[in-house]
């Protein structure tokens, strides 16, 4: 019998496995995904959020415990647990070594990445190369790992695990981190969750998912059905406004569109329905497919002119390009006079101002609802540009209720061995909204510390069995 059982492929299980076996545990992992689908969300990830007080390698400057907490507690809206984001926040200050030490690379903040240089470090060769990274180093220090081995349901004792199941194999273990992920890929319980709106529709028909194919939840679900404390809004999600042309799973970050803040969003029927310019981008692209996701055929614009070009990462595929306003509303399919009389009205409305993107500037927009509160400037330069949004689904918020130690909760008790990271607790600190890499710190250091109380746990039963 394997000491941990570790049930996930992503950062946060593969964080468990190597410290659970650098704690002295043998340590199997299951990934559901075959091989060279192997690391769920985290593949498509690119860089962790940092905590740091003075200039660090990659870093620039400072960024403190505690305006990292201010920005968390701003975009969560409070629906945040101080503790455990606390506790996020500290550890994100000292993982890179430990990760450096596991074959992670890190690079300065892409040139495109806003506003990015002081908060996020990179990962050299993106997501998939840390994914890399990782299986290499835990193969090399004997963790087993199985591809292509989903886990449907597991065996429970007194709040405490007993065995997993793949199909009709039982796997034992003395302890199990469960880091599965949420349950974006799965259509029919996202549909339930969304339900059907007041226009009739059932938004999460139009919704595509960023990430894996492979996180169904069915894990998660079975967790819940069998008692254990949850917590999180099954609506609430990481959810960014991507190319409508991006494909249903795995488009990851290129289909992302960044422009919004340089420019307008109009819905279906060519009106504006949020603040373009509410914060930097990196703390608010994440409300934007939530946004998209409430507008009618769950479908927007984004609409730029020729001095928003090269202030944004530009996306994979070209934009609607028109030289006339009325033109590019044709193209678009949008009622030519009410897209010609919102830009009116917005371009009538802009107040001058020193235009920086770089800064929560003064051009706004004035007397207009809603009100564009930065980087406010008419669009009246052509070429002009439109790209359809829809909204892209990284991964839910609903998942199990924790603690500081990472262990699953039933009726309140925490289970002696059987622990939970990544995804399926990211809820606990994330109750809504995000701010980019904070998936990643989450992820790290839940998943470093359900590993060390896993190979603990395990360790603890083998002394008791032995003595």
């Amino acid at each position: 019998m394997v000491d941990v059982l570790v049930i996930g492929g992503g950062n946060a299980a593969l964080c468990a496995a190597l410290m659970a076996r650098e704690a002295g545990a043998s340590v199997l992992l299951l990934e559901a995904a075959p091989r060279e689908w192997r690391g769920g969300n985290s593949m498509h990830t690119r860089n962790l959020r940092c905590m740091h007080d003075a200039p660090q390698d990659v870093l620039v400057d400072a960024y403190p415990e505690e305006e990292y907490w201010q920005d968390l507690l701003k975009v969560t809206g409070g629906l945040t647990d101080e503790a455990l984001a606390r506790l996020v926040i500290r550890a994100s200050a000292t993982c890179r070594g430990w990760m450096r030490r596991h074959g992670v690379h890190f690079q300065p903040s892409l040139s495109g990445a806003l506003h990015t240089a002081r908060t996020n470090a990179f990962f050299m060769g993106g997501g998939k190369a840390l994914v890399n990274a990782y299986y290499r180093s835990a193969e090399q220090l004997g963790v087993q790992v199985r591809y292509d081995a989903p886990v449907d349901r597991i065996a429970l004792q007194d709040g405490r695990f007993v065995a997993a199941f793949v199909g009709t194999e039982r796997v034992a273990a003395k302890a199990c981190v469960l880091a599965a992920g949420g349950f974006e890929s799965n259509r029919e319980w996202l549909r339930e969750a969304w339900g059907q709106n007041e226009r009739g529709e059932w938004p999460a028909d139009n919704f595509l998912i960023r990430g894996t194919q492979y996180n169904r939840g069915t894990l998660l679900k079975f967790m819940l059905d069998a008692g254990a404390d949850a917590i999180g809004d099954p609506t609430q999600a990481h959810m960014v406004a991507i190319d409508a042309r991006a494909p249903l799973y795995d488009g990851g970050i290129c289909t992302r569109i960044d422009c919004v803040s340089l420019g307008v969003v109009l819905n279906r029927d060519a009106q504006r329905f949020y603040d373009e310019g509410e914060d930097f981008w990196p703390k608010r692209y994440a409300i934007w497919g939530r946004l998209v996701a409430q507008q009618p055929g769950q479908i927007a614009w984004s609409i730029i002119d020729a001095k928003a070009v090269g202030r944004f990462m530009p996306p994979v595929f070209p934009g609607v390009k028109a030289a006339t306003l009325p033109a590019l509303a044709q193209q678009l399919g949008l009622d030519e006079a009410v897209f010609m009389d919102t830009l009116t009205r917005y371009n009538a409305a802009c107040r001058g101002g020193r235009f920086d993107h770089t800064q929560l500037d003064d051009c706004h927009t004035e007397g207009l609802a809603p009100a564009k509160t930065h980087w406010a400037r008419p669009i009246d330069t052509p070429p002009f540009f439109g790209y359809a949004l829809r909204p892209g689904v990284t991964f839910t918020y609903l998942g199990l209720k924790t603690d500081a130690t990472a262990a699953v909760r039933f009726g309140g008790r925490p289970s002696a061995n059987l622990f939970v990271a990544g995804e399926m607790m990211a809820g606990n600190v994330l109750g809504k909204g995000y701010t980019a890499g904070v998936g990643m710190s989450i992820g790290t250091a839940f998943g470093r510390i359900a590993g060390t109380r896993a190979a603990a746990a395990a360790l603890k039963e083998a002394a008791h069995a032995a003595a």
